[in-house]
């Protein structure tokens, strides 16, 4: 098993012929969908990635990503540090492939004769990998001041009865 650091491009099939393995650090700000959703662009990604052949000889990618991304808490709107990333087992198939020859287990990736955009599939990854409601901890967040002055109009709010007008109607004989 060699061990290089990560290539933009790669062929897949030829990778896990050899079964190599390639991991490395790239920085976050190289990944601009991903940016485009954050606060702080500094930081890193480590990804690992293992090519292999299963039992059946498919060729198989095996994927692990981490990171940690910072984005603001939707729960006190303070900037949050969020850990991100997966660990992904992908089966390298020919485009067009019938569904019922998929192996089990495994996730789909498309590959024909054009090499593997590697940093594309790790940041389509991370973007999967982000919350959709980025927030902290409950134990950690700290709640805006003026949210539970609020929060108790809403509870009165709440106790009045939106049918007492319609009580009240049906108590009067001149309606």
């Amino acid at each position: 098993m060699t061990n290089v650091p990560i290539p933009p491009h790669v062929d897949p099939r030829k990778f896990a012929d050899r079964s190599i393995s390639l991991s490395g650090e790239l920085p976050l700000q190289q990944f601009s969908r991903v940016c485009e959703l954050l606060t702080d662009t500094a930081g890193h990604v480590q990804a690992a990635f293992e090519f292999s052949r299963d039992q059946q000889k498919v060729a198989v990618m095996r994927l692990k990503l981490e990171s940690e991304v910072r984005m603001i808490c939707q729960r006190c709107l303070d900037e949050a540090v969020i850990p991100v990333g997966g660990e992904y087992l992908y089966a390298i198939v020919n485009p067009g492939t019938d569904e019922l020859h998929f192996p089990q287990g495994y996730d789909v990736l498309e590959v024909g004769d054009e090499p593997l955009d590697l940093y594309t599939l790790i940041e389509d990854e991370l973007l999967l990998s982000l919350p959709i409601i980025p927030m902290h901890p409950p134990e950690e967040c700290q709640q805006p001041a003026g949210l539970l002055e609020s929060e108790s109009n809403e509870d009165a709010v709440k106790r009045s009865n939106p049918f007492s007008v319609l009580a009240q109607l049906k108590r009067d004989p001149n309606v």
